[in-house]
């Protein structure tokens, strides 16, 4: 094995010029596969804790100091004459790395940014974009400040139901969207239209026409709730989730009024329509409402509460959720804490940190953990 003989640089060193990334296997292997650019980005404000973000994953960046100082070196331009041994140059000294964990995407700031920039019935076009001209927030700003890989940005739109007009982000408000969504069932109906193959052509000119619905609206949430071809020819609805989203525009209206299960279902039903009344079922709308039994009656209320509306940070959100039960049923507290794991290990350690384990009769239940 030849010998190295390590020595200082004559000139002036720049401590912490460098930083030691541990790479995840995953990462490591994306890396080694990408032929030019790997597509890696490292994203957050003065404010922020930094994160990288592959084209799909979000991994938080965390500082772990090391037992053993690493030495970055260099070959020395210059060789020992008398030894002929090869020389390198310690250009910095690294007491930490920088370790890669996978996280959600950290997008809580996208309500704050698109509160004031809704899309409504009535106030679509640019003259009537509010009172005061506000500047709009973009989709490459977004991919620019928010903490999330493309495809995490994507998904997020498309569940937030975030319009794309001309470049500018514009959520569409609920109950325009409920009202289109249940457009587009009458007309499926009415237009005898095959739900996997219906024509985009016809739904979208009879919204158009018909309610002033734009087209590049209407193609987009049907592009939210099913696939449209590539020639924007054909829409193969995803049933499932419209009639879900038909189920939560009713539910929204009882926040604070609970609604019976069964006027609920009724009023659901007939939203719908005959055709697509078989797909209505409570188990769409978990982690979206809180049932609770009627103090006049043997039948159960149903009120609205969304995983989506509770805050990101675990203990915020433990401490929001035990303010509003006192205790939960493990299959009940479960999807109001799945958007904040990356993994279903990770809810384990949650519940363990954050809440502790009753059981009774009626089985598992969690409360807030005194401290």
């Amino acid at each position: 094995m030849p010998e190295v003989e390590i020595g200082f640089s004559h000139e002036q060193v720049s401590l912490g010029t460098f930083r030691l990334l541990e790479l995840p296997p995953d990462l490591c292997k994306l890396i080694e596969s990408s032929v030019d650019d790997p597509n890696l980005a490292i994203k957050g404000g003065p404010d922020d804790d930094a994160v990288l973000c592959t084209p799909d994953r979000t991994y938080n960046i965390r500082s772990v100091t090391l037992s053993n100082t690493v030495l970055v070196v260099s070959p020395s331009t210059s060789v020992d004459v008398d030894g002929g041994e090869a020389q390198v140059v310690i250009q910095d000294s690294l007491s930490e790395l920088l370790e890669l964990v996978p996280a959600v995407p950290k997008l809580h700031r996208m309500n704050a940014l698109l509160k004031e920039h809704e899309w409504e019935e009535g106030h679509e076009d640019d003259e009537s974009f509010g009172k005061v001209r506000r500047r709009r927030f973009t989709l490459d700003e977004a991919r620019t400040e928010l903490q999330a890989s493309e495809r995490e940005l994507a998904k997020a739109l498309k569940e937030k139901h975030v319009l794309i007009i001309d470049g500018a982000l514009r959520p569409l408000s609920p109950s325009y969207l409920h009202k289109i969504l249940e457009l587009l069932l009458m007309h499926l109906v009415s237009l005898s239209q095959p739900t996997d193959a219906a024509s985009v052509l016809e739904l979208t000119r009879s919204l158009e026409y018909e309610h002033e619905v734009r087209r590049e609206v209407t193609l987009q949430v049907m592009r939210w709730f099913g696939e449209v071809d590539a020639a924007d020819e054909l829409w193969k609805m995803d049933v499932g989730e419209v009639v879900r989203q038909v189920g939560l525009g009713i539910l929204r209206r009882h926040k604070s009024d609970p609604i019976s299960e069964e006027d609920f279902m009724a009023k659901w039903n007939t939203a719908v329509g005959d055709t697509f009344v078989s797909h209505t079922s409570l188990k769409l709308l978990v982690g979206n409402y809180l049932c609770t039994p009627s103090p006049f009656s043997s039948c159960k209320l149903l009120s609205y509460f969304p995983c989506a509306e509770l805050p990101t940070d675990p203990a915020t959100r433990f401490a929001d959720l035990f303010l509003t039960r006192a205790r939960w049923k493990a299959e009940d507290i479960a999807p109001y804490l799945s958007d904040i794991v990356v993994e279903a290990k990770e809810l384990d350690k949650l519940l363990l940190k954050y809440a502790r384990a009753l059981t009774d009769t009626d089985g598992l239940w969690y409360a807030a953990r005194v401290r």
